[in-house]
């Protein structure tokens, strides 16, 4: 297990309420909710940005469909590589 450093967060009341409460439903502890709500964030917000680059190196490359991209990778397979024989 990866060592912890405790961190002071303030929040809404409300927000609080409703987060010990959950914790408690889900028969864990505020603590470990918000490590796994804030993993959830991390881990949504690293695929958000890599589905940006993806729509971003699609349009340079004048990707616009399925079709486009099945091409664009067909073409490529068949380029020669250097260094890579009998592959």
């Amino acid at each position: 297990m990866a060592a912890t450093k405790p961190m002071t967060i303030t929040l809404p009341a409300d927000l609080l309420r409703e987060t010990v409460r959950f914790a408690s439903a889900e028969a864990t502890t505020p603590n470990k909710l918000i490590e796994e709500a804030l993993r959830q964030y991390l881990m949504s917000h690293r695929w958000q940005r890599l589905r940006q680059w993806g729509t971003d190196t699609a349009k340079q490359l004048g990707l616009k469909n399925e079709a486009d991209l099945e091409r664009f990778l067909a073409r490529d397979r068949a380029r020669p590589r250097p260094g890579l024989r009998g592959r």
